[in-house]
């Protein structure tokens, strides 16, 4: 058995990739701390000779080992072979290059930088190297990874139902989750702005927000609406204060058959909770929006948060293979038997947008994917911290990662069709 998981191409990659990474880690180690490479400039050029250095020595591994057979003549390594490994691996030197200076402005040590850009890099290098440096094909495709705008045409978006789980089922009550954190601004508006369309659409429903112990007079307007509108409520997060304890806070309290996750802040479009509904009512399990597929729209996106969210999201899209590409994104609908069965979660904090979806992709629930529109918020202030976070999602991505590649199937959900009722 062993023997036959060591013959597969992608493991002796992945095993080359982190002898090479290795390499790369030491030196950047030996660059940084021993020969005093301190500044910011210097810890750049640190990178690009460490890079460079175990790229060459990750191209013989890869020759020698994982793509064998090939032409050892001196003028194929030197004017083909090794020139158009250059190329493959040019992607993923930019986004590390990229990559660096980002996550070092986050305060991230150059070990740990050094060690996201490579995970990046190995997928992206294997991806094209297979296609163009060792491989002879007729025909070679490259999948381009989408831009900071909204993609020209729409991906594949959704996963293929079973034949009996199309049916509509017009009677599914949604409940909505808003975590909410000294949101007195804003919170009024969001919860009114969502019932009037929901009611407008017939769509049962019941809103429960989280009160994350604010601070401010979030609470005294969230008892107003509640007796304005009987079908809202609330509840004290009974956790510590955390985006991520909130929402599962609010998933352990929901009733309705399905739950979506909305922001308190107006960043989401009520409108775009109708379209999940609908999707819902077509049997599927999950609902995932996407800001930047073709019909997605941003308003009023930080710049230096837009990079990072792209990044990151390239990231995680291409170690699991999706074609979703707004993984990060909170807003999202799941049925009840999803949230159930993504249990227990680990997530303290925004990582937790994270872990729900991918789980519930590794796991075996279906999904489909549609565009919505973001608007930055006009009031309050962001509780996203970019600095604190980058390392949990890292921490999480790769968590649920080693899940879907290790457990043998243990987590993935045994019935193969969707269950359309309600969980007692």
């Amino acid at each position: 058995m062993m023997q036959k998981i060591f013959q597969q191409r992608t493991v002796k990659f992945f095993i080359g990739g982190g002898i090479a990474a290795a390499l790369n880690i030491w030196l950047i180690s030996i660059l940084i701390d021993r020969l005093g490479f301190h500044t910011p400039e210097l810890r750049n050029l640190a990178n690009a000779i460490s890079m460079e250095v175990s790229l060459l020595f990750s191209f013989f591994i890869y020759r020698i080992w994982v793509w064998t057979g090939g032409d050892w003549r001196l003028e194929k390594v030197l004017w083909r072979q090794l020139p158009l490994y250059h190329v493959s691996a040019s992607s993923s030197i930019i986004v590390r290059l990229t990559l660096f200076p980002i996550l070092d402005w986050l305060s991230f040590s150059p070990q740990t930088n050094t060690l996201i850009g490579v995970l990046l890099g190995a997928i992206l290098n294997y991806i094209i190297s297979d296609r163009l440096v060792f491989q002879t094909r007729k025909k070679t495709e490259l999948y381009y990874p989408e831009g900071l705008a909204p993609a020209l045409a729409s991906p594949s978006n959704s996963t293929k139902l079973p034949v009996s789980s199309v049916n509509i089922e017009p009677n599914l009550v949604l409940s909505i989750v808003i975590p909410a954190y000294n949101e007195e601004d804003c919170i009024a508006q969001t919860i009114q702005a969502i019932s009037q369309v929901l009611e407008e659409k017939y769509i049962p429903y019941d809103i429960l927000v989280v009160n994350d112990n604010s601070r401010d007079r979030t609470e005294a307007v969230l008892q107003q609406l509640r007796l304005q509108n009987p079908k809202v409520t609330y509840i004290n997060n009974y956790y510590p204060n955390g985006f991520g304890f909130a929402v599962r806070c609010g998933l352990e309290n929901f009733q309705g058959d399905a739950v979506a996750i909305v922001m308190a802040d107006c960043s989401d479009a009520p409108e775009d909770i109708v379209a999940y509904y609908y999707k819902l009512c077509q049997g599927y399990e999950c609902v995932f929006g996407s800001r930047f597929i073709k019909g997605g729209k941003v308003i009023d996106y930080p710049v230096h948060k837009l990079l990072v969210n792209r990044l990151a999201n390239l990231f995680i899209q291409v170690l699991f293979g999706l074609n979703f590409n707004d993984t990060t994104n909170a807003f999202k609908a799941y049925r009840r038997e999803v949230i159930k069965g993504v249990y227990p979660l680990l997530s303290h904090h925004f990582n937790l947008t994270v872990e729900i979806p991918l789980k519930a992709i590794a796991r075996g629930y279906s999904y489909a994917v549609i565009p919505i529109s973001w608007r930055n918020r006009t009031t309050g202030v962001s509780k996203l911290k970019l600095k604190e976070m980058g390392s949990r999602y890292l921490f999480i991505a790769l968590c649920i990662f080693l899940e879907k590649k290790l457990s043998r199937g243990d987590y993935v959900r045994k019935n193969l069709q969707p269950a359309i009722r309600r969980s007692v």
